[in-house]
């Protein structure tokens, strides 16, 4: 009798558990739509302009083309944006700038890659005048500027004139300076021979 009921009890207890396994709740489960899922496709990204990724420095974006244009934020190394137009010189590009007045902005282009394509001028915003007029202050100046002494110049006094002596040629004005004195030597010594030989000539 014991037999039976064991038997009738495991027997219970497996029907039970199977009907518990069967009743599970799926509701929780993900199911797949039933509706058509539509595609995303994409659009043409047009014109863009990259800043490289070997550049170290990111890129200014201004409001407009030149460095005197206020600056509204900066393109970093590879990151990729659309180019509406350039200048007229080419040197700029109008780039999509989220944030900036009118949400455009203004590159130099020497410093980013601009993908191949036709770009229209844009005409440029007026050019911005300086915030700050620079004056002189005229009390700070002041003290700085000075006013240098004359000095005076020695005076020049001219020296006196220069007086060149002059000889005269003695040679020219008597007649003894004209002969030359070798041959007045020999002329007295021949003077002196005569006069010994007429001494001892001449009887005694």
């Amino acid at each position: 009798m014991k037999k039976i009921s064991v038997v009738s009890f495991l027997f219970l207890v497996i029907l039970l558990s199977k009907n518990t396994l069967n009743n599970v709740d799926a509701s929780g489960l993900n199911q797949q739509p039933t509706i058509a899922i539509p595609t995303v496709t994409g659009t043409p990204k047009g014109i863009t302009a990259t800043v490289p990724l070997n550049q170290l420095d990111s890129v200014n974006v201004r409001t407009g083309p030149g460095a005197l244009f206020d600056k509204v934020g900066v393109i970093l190394p590879g990151q990729e944006v659309p180019v509406l137009g350039r200048s007229a010189g080419g040197d700029w590009v109008m780039i999509e700038y989220p944030g900036a007045p009118n949400n455009i902005g203004w590159v130099y282009t020497p410093l980013v890659i601009v993908s191949p394509g036709e770009l229209p001028i844009i005409e440029p915003p007026p050019t911005v005048t300086p915030k700050i007029t620079q004056t002189i202050n005229a009390t700070l100046a002041a003290q700085f500027i000075t006013t240098p002494n004359p000095t005076r110049l020695a005076t020049f006094t001219p020296a006196e004139p220069l007086i060149i002596p002059t000889y005269a040629d003695v040679s020219r004005t008597s007649f003894l300076g004209r002969i030359p004195v070798g041959l007045v030597i020999i002329i007295i010594g021949g003077m002196g021979g005569l006069m010994a030989i007429f001494s001892s000539v001449r009887p005694h």
